[in-house]
């Protein structure tokens, strides 16, 4: 095979088939734990040890520590963990990637066609979907130990080429050159481990020295950042500042042992290199990660002010429910108040605007409703959490009060969704068809509309004063909307049977539309009847024999 093709062709189709390799073990190690990493993740990375694990475990199973980077992206972004719960995940990853290295420099290149051959029957054979996943998996990491070989073989000729020594020569004039080098070639494949295993080969192979080794290492460690700064490039405030954490703490990590790469490698050389250069690795690694561990609360304030969001990028988050105001479970349901009257703002808002998605087809209007939602998704989800937390600490009045605003959140959580999933659907369809509302049903869905916004401020307001005789009028006026729902109803057949062309392009819409408005009203006047309960000075509650 060596006498087939040139060193380099062989060391270049080995490094393919090592990526190869890789991805798709990556890919189906993804899908094998991909619904178990969002649970991971949001228990540990409470504290910044138990970050560091984490990110130990997710670069073994996306197989790239800039894989991993680009994803907790997408996690800061949602509000999952903070800045410095990224940063000491980001000291794990970098963990996490030298134990590919460890495993890949035992000699076990010769059983990359015996695996890939063994599991590509499995997976050609079994028709379950996880043993098929797991197979497809096991038949990356052959073709992985494969290309490993293929680069050794191709490797071993890459000394014959006068320019491959004139480029190695010039490398261990300059270090930093070969610092540099390793990064692109890094940042080009994405992935440090064949970087490094490139390294081993020709170390092994003696072309070049321990020593120029771990200028090599030091580079493909830097090479990792670049998959992280070009997914951030498109986002926002948080994605740089993930991705700008990670290049600092790789640079800097590098800055400090540059000076120490000669003695590094005397340190750690016991004439194995493969083993040496995959202990350097690891030992580099760890040693960085245990200096910045102490520091990733100053690192991630640095990185925050270093890199600020826009004026028009500042994130949506909770804004009274701190921990520090866990004074007792009173105070507690205090601030927890607070937000849920932001959340119903947010929400009142949206049902004011919604009818407006009908009148004409605004995609600015479209996207502030869905960002509205995720805001009230997001309030409602710290609200839980925050009163789950303090709820047991509670007396049972208070228990019942935070119990009761758990449920007014909800239901306010589930009329956004209404305006967002539904009204939003439903004018999408009306544009697609390009079709319009008779006059005398764009008036009742007008009427209707301001009914429905008129008693959301009503049962917001019943909420906040818990006022009994208001609670009355909330219940009166969700009777009417039902008589008004149903007299619309009436109007609507009568235009049908007219022959109304308007009405009978739009006739589904339109009653969808009057359906989802009252679904709102009875969703946002659930916890009137709560309080009435056992106190009904007009007996307007419905009465049981």
């Amino acid at each position: 095979m060596a006498g087939t093709h040139s060193a380099l062709i062989m060391t270049l189709g080995g490094v393919a088939i090592f990526m190869l390799g890789m991805n798709i073990a990556s890919e189906n190690l993804q899908k094998l734990a991909s619904d178990r990493i969002r649970d991971i993740v949001t228990f540990m990375a409470k504290k910044p040890i138990y970050g560091v694990f984490l990110g130990i475990g997710l670069t073994m199973i996306l197989q790239s520590s800039g894989a991993v980077t680009s994803m907790l992206v997408g996690l800061g972004s949602a509000g999952m963990i903070s800045l410095s719960q990224v940063m000491s995940v980001i000291l794990g990853t970098a963990l996490g990637s030298t134990i590919t290295v460890q495993i890949l420099s035992f000699d076990i290149a010769k059983f990359g066609l015996p695996v890939f051959a063994v599991f590509f029957f499995v997976n050609y054979l079994t028709r379950r979907r996880t043993l098929k996943t797991f197979a497809a998996a096991m038949m990356g990491f052959g073709m992985l130990f494969f290309g490993l070989e293929v680069i050794r073989i191709g490797t071993e000729g890459l000394g014959s080429m006068d320019q491959f020594q004139q480029l190695v020569q010039t490398l261990k004039e300059n270090p930093w050159a070969s610092v540099m080098l390793a990064a692109f070639f890094t940042a080009v494949v994405a992935s440090s481990a064949v970087t490094i295993l490139l390294g081993m080969t020709l170390t092994a192979h003696g072309q070049i020295t321990l020593a120029d080794c771990v200028y090599w290492i030091f580079g493909a460690n830097i090479g990792t950042t670049a998959t992280a700064l070009i997914a951030a490039a498109g986002g926002n405030y948080v994605g740089r500042q993930v991705a700008w954490a990670h290049s600092l703490y790789k640079i800097a990590s590098v800055i400090l042992f540059f000076p120490f790469a000669s003695q590094i490698a005397e340190l750690f050389s016991t004439g194995v290199v493969e083993r040496d250069i995959a202990n350097i690795n690891t030992a580099y690694n760890l040693v960085a990660a245990l200096v910045f561990l102490p520091f990733v609360k100053k690192g991630a304030d640095f990185v925050e002010k270093l890199f600020p969001p826009h004026h028009d990028e500042v994130q949506f988050s909770v804004r009274y429910l701190k921990k520090s105001d866990w004074e007792s479970p009173s105070v507690t349901m205090a601030h927890a108040e607070r937000e849920a009257f932001r959340m119903s703002d947010i929400v009142t808002s949206m049902i004011e605007d919604s009818l407006t998605l009908f009148r004409r087809e605004d995609p600015e209007l479209i996207e502030s409703i869905r960002r509205r939602d995720d805001n009230a998704d997001l309030l409602a989800r710290e609200l839980n959490l925050y009163l789950a937390q303090q709820i047991e600490k509670a007396d049972e009045n208070l228990r019942n009060q935070m119990l009761n605003l758990m449920y007014w959140v909800t239901d306010l959580e589930a009329a956004a969704d209404v305006v967002d999933n539904q009204l939003l659907e439903l004018a999408q369809k009306k544009h697609l068809l390009k079709v319009d509302f008779s006059d005398d049903g764009w008036k009742d869905l007008v009427e209707i509309s301001n009914a429905v916004a008129q008693i959301a401020h009503m049962a917001i307001a019943c909420y906040q004063t818990q006022d009994k005789d208001l609670a009355a009028k909330v219940i009166f006026h969700k009777r009417n909307i039902r008589k008004l729902e149903q007299k619309m109803r009436e109007n609507h057949v009568t235009r049908l049977v007219k022959g109304t062309p308007e009405s009978i392009r739009t006739s589904s819409i339109h009653l969808d539309v009057l359906g989802e408005y009252r679904r709102i009203v009875g969703l946002l006047s659930n916890h009137v009847y709560g309080l009435l309960k056992n106190a009904d000075p007009y007996g307007i509650l419905p009465r049981r024999e």
